[in-house]
């Protein structure tokens, strides 16, 4: 065997790790673009023009959330059961906004109709802004603790409510997400339609940009300030069979920063984020769209990994009782589990990888108003 169980964990840790940013580069631009809809098209030829730039990829980005999500249910099975056991309206919420997306794009253009044209440009912002908004919340409710325990046959008991999903840490790590993913929507849009709309977008980016620098640094603040972290005081081998009630955790005040302390080179990632930002405004403001484009990827990749170092080895801390938090040492598959996947991984990711960057040279170029007109009845 390649590698060994305590190995397998942490390989599993950064697959999904690299699943997450896979998705909130890929998918993050269409929800982004998809959420612009109604603001930056002033007309009907110009909303198709957005809509065309995203709707020949939005389903393979959307592979990546899919893949996380199976991957999370196989490799962290606990997780999956509490998460969507604490986070379940939200997650039913996340859902039926995302179906907007499909139908949107596929209906949206075969009724001349403006009404009903205006209705689905409506439902697709709705797709773009609000499954972004829930994951955000989500993070930020992650970071403050869920309430659950486990019982002695490690049994979920979740004791939230929906509201209370709603509190305003979270609300402000709802506005994160929403202001990194508008950020690049509008750099996907800077670099790939029409002029006119392309100009529009440039303005978005320097105020979603601000936004994001301003409310990433109130969240750092707050959770230093205010928001106790958790720390492992003792735990049984990382190579032992998971038992998340085995180990003894205390909440700690600045806990979730103690990794940045032992491990100093972690400050890349929150560095990544506010360079990421910061050069796709300047680039923006140069027009150099491919360059805003990469420092949007940037500043996404930064903020994940921010969030991941924190709460590491962390997966879902129990606000109720702390040695009820899972981790990625005890909430894993068994061993012969996590192998399998692993072989699996190495072989379709690469596949994945290969057919979305063809699919994107395929259908590479500008989306024009002029293109659009000329193909009315072809493209969506």
């Amino acid at each position: 065997m390649v590698l060994d169980y305590e190995m397998l964990k942490l390989a599993w840790w950064v697959l999904i790790g690299v699943l997450l940013i896979g998705f909130v580069i890929t998918d993050g631009m269409d929800m982004g673009a998809g959420a612009l809809i109604p603001f930056l098209g002033k007309t009907d030829e110009e909303r198709r023009v957005i809509i065309n730039t995203i709707a020949p990829h939005w389903d393979g980005n959307q592979v990546w959330l899919v893949t996380a999500g199976g991957a999370i249910f196989a490799a962290w099975p606990m997780v999956y059961a509490a998460a969507f056991s604490g986070f379940y309206f939200a997650m039913f919420l996340a859902l039926f906004a995302l179906f907007f997306r499909p139908v949107g794009f596929d209906y949206r253009s075969k009724i001349d109709d403006p009404r009903w044209r205006k209705s689905w440009d409506w439902g697709l912002f709705v797709g773009g802004a609000v499954p972004p908004l829930i994951f955000g919340i989500a993070f930020g409710n992650l970071l403050q603790g869920v309430p659950f325990y486990l019982d002695d046959l490690m049994r979920t008991h979740y004791d939230g409510g929906f509201f209370g999903l709603l509190n305003p840490f979270a609300l402000l790590a709802g506005v994160v997400a929403v202001s990194m993913t508008i950020m690049h929507g509008a750099s996907w849009l800077f670099m790939r339609a029409d002029k006119v709309i392309a100009d529009r977008a440039r303005k978005v980016i320097w105020l979603a940009a601000l936004v994001l620098i301003a409310t990433f640094s109130l969240a750092g603040f707050w959770l230093w300030s205010s928001i106790d972290g958790y720390q492992i005081v003792s735990m049984p081998s990382t190579l032992a069979n998971p038992n998340p009630l085995a180990k003894e955790v205390e909440l700690v005040a600045g806990g979730w920063f103690a990794n940045y302390i032992q491990y100093p080179w972690m400050i890349a990632a929150p560095t990544l984020a506010y360079a990421g930002a910061l050069l796709a405004l300047l680039m923006a403001l140069v027009k150099r769209p491919a360059l805003s484009f990469l420092g949007t990827s940037l500043a996404q990749t930064g903020v994940i990994l921010t969030a991941g170092f924190s709460m590491f080895p962390f997966l879902m801390p129990s606000s109720i009782n702390p040695n009820s938090s899972l981790t990625m040492w005890d909430a894993t598959s068994s061993e012969l589990t996590l192998t399998i996947m692993f072989w699996v991984a190495m072989i379709f990711v690469p596949i994945i990888l290969s057919y979305t960057l063809w699919c994107y040279y395929k259908m590479w170029g500008r989306v024009t108003v002029d293109h659009v007109q000329a193909n009315s009845h072809s493209l969506y």
